[in-house]
């Protein structure tokens, strides 16, 4: 049991509670035990209960899924009420019932966030996405994956707000256009990695402003992404020099003659060469891999 663990801690003078609470048991005992069994502390005494709240008070990341596979909209609202220090926030195992209403006040009194997951957050609004361009100006990492309420116009207040964002999650935001992407881009030129995948509205323009405003790109991934063809990755490719790794699968519109260029750099690519997939398809059907001088 985690009270078990914790009076194993009493030192053999006084009692352990008797140590410095913000300076010696938060910082260097509590950290090391997950939140869950935190959690269980509080059943303890009154005096390990206040020592809970206050190591929430003073949480400096709060993962939704060290809780377990759901977490209670009440055990939520009460876990965060008095915290104002957050710095990192992950929120995906609540997205059954996560609101504006339970979201937004956790925002707006943590003006320190730098990074955000909100994957798969269905029942947020526009407003959720405004809320975090207004309260996190340190923003720097935001995961909006499968989140179809993020429009253009909360995108537009989250690039005007959030110019030192290095990562953004896209994938199947599908409300968003070209133009939406290309104002992102040009206002927060500091990105390093961006998902647009799974949504058909992306093409080249899009592609293009990418590579010419954003000199640190990484990582793009724009899987299904059916309108980009390869005149932009030919772009991409150009202004791009510290591009590791590229998604374009089932993008049918983008060929070899332009991916063989990052190819050749090392970039990372989830297709393969068309040789090499036809060695596989082949060996799919044969059974073996036929024996063919690569060379000639």
């Amino acid at each position: 049991a985690p009270w078990r663990l914790m009076m194993s801690l009493t030192p053999s003078r006084g009692c352990l509670l008797d140590l410095p609470w913000e300076d010696i048991l938060v910082p260097h005992i509590l950290c090391h035990l997950p939140l869950q069994q935190l959690l269980s502390l509080q059943r303890v005494s009154k005096s390990f209960q206040s020592l809970i709240q206050l190591y929430l008070a003073n949480m400096r990341c709060f993962d939704s899924s060290q809780i377990g596979p759901a977490i209670p909209r009440a055990a939520f609202v009460n876990l965060l009420k008095d915290n104002e220090v957050l710095q990192q926030l992950a929120l995906q195992n609540c997205s059954d019932w996560l609101t504006d209403r339970e979201l937004l006040p956790v925002i707006g009194q943590n003006h320190h966030l730098h990074q955000i997951q909100l994957k798969g957050c269905a029942q947020l609004s526009r407003h959720a996405l405004v809320a975090i361009s207004l309260s996190c100006p340190n923003l720097r990492r935001l995961s909006l994956a499968h989140c179809e309420w993020v429009d253009s116009l909360s995108l537009r207040s989250l690039a005007d707000h959030c110019k030192v964002l290095e990562a953004v999650d896209l994938t199947a935001c599908r409300q968003l256009k070209d133009e939406a992407i290309c104002y992102l881009v040009q206002k927060c030129s500091k990105l390093k990695s961006l998902s647009l995948a799974v949504n058909a509205n992306v093409g080249d323009v899009a592609v293009e402003e990418i590579a010419k405003c954003c000199p640190e790109l990484e990582h793009l991934d724009l899987t299904g992404c059916l309108r980009v063809k390869n005149d932009s990755i030919r772009v991409l490719a150009e202004y791009c020099p510290k591009l590791r790794s590229l998604k374009v699968k089932h993008c049918h519109n983008v060929a070899e003659s332009s991916l063989s260029i990052l190819r050749s750099r090392g970039v990372e690519l989830d297709v393969e060469p068309p040789l090499q997939r036809a060695l596989v398809l082949l060996q799919d059907v044969v059974g073996f891999a036929p024996f063919i001088n690569l060379q000639i």
